[in-house]
């Protein structure tokens, strides 16, 4: 948001913060055409009505943030929905068969045993001598069979009864 145009929208928020509730709720009707909410108060209709100003100044949200929410809605776990950006310096530890590896991801790809490799799949590959999905092996990403796992404890709690031995 250039200097003025900046400088502009938060004036509009600041004086929508001034306002009495009754001149929030008529904002309300004129910036969206519909009734406020009526569970909703002062504080958060004005700040609904700050941020549809922002949207309008700066644009919506990015497509992976709808992605991200959309999945969310859904039931779907985070941990698959979010796009992981793994930052240089960080460390990646799997045991395997007793004995654990340590990955560290450097800016050219990622460090196993003082040799670089170009992804995660090819370390995993050497690791177990199978083709491995690397962010899958290094817990970066759940097996279908623990997502619907995850689903089904979201969707139905076992509320306290016990399974039968």
């Amino acid at each position: 948001m250039p200097g003025k145009e900046q400088a502009e929208v938060e004036a509009e928020i600041e004086h929508i913060r001034s306002l009495p509730i009754n001149a929030i709720r008529a904002l309300w009707r004129q910036t969206f055409k519909s009734q406020p909410p009526v569970a909703l108060g002062k504080d958060m209709l004005g700040r609904m009505i700050a941020y549809h100003l922002q949207e309008k100044a700066l644009g919506g949200l990015s497509r992976a943030s709808l992605r991200f929410l959309d999945d969310f809605e859904r039931g779907r776990p985070a941990i698959e929905t979010i796009h992981r950006r793994l930052k240089p310096g960080t460390v990646l530890v799997r045991e395997y068969q007793g004995e654990r590896h340590s990955v560290v991801v450097a800016l050219d790809g990622f460090v196993w045993r003082a040799e670089t490799y170009a992804s995660l799949s090819i370390i995993a590959r050497l690791v177990t001598g199978t083709n491995w999905n690397g962010p899958k092996f290094f817990g970066l990403r759940l097996s279908r069979d623990r997502t619907a796992k995850t689903e089904d404890s979201i969707r139905s709690p076992s509320r306290g009864k016990r399974r039968p031995r």
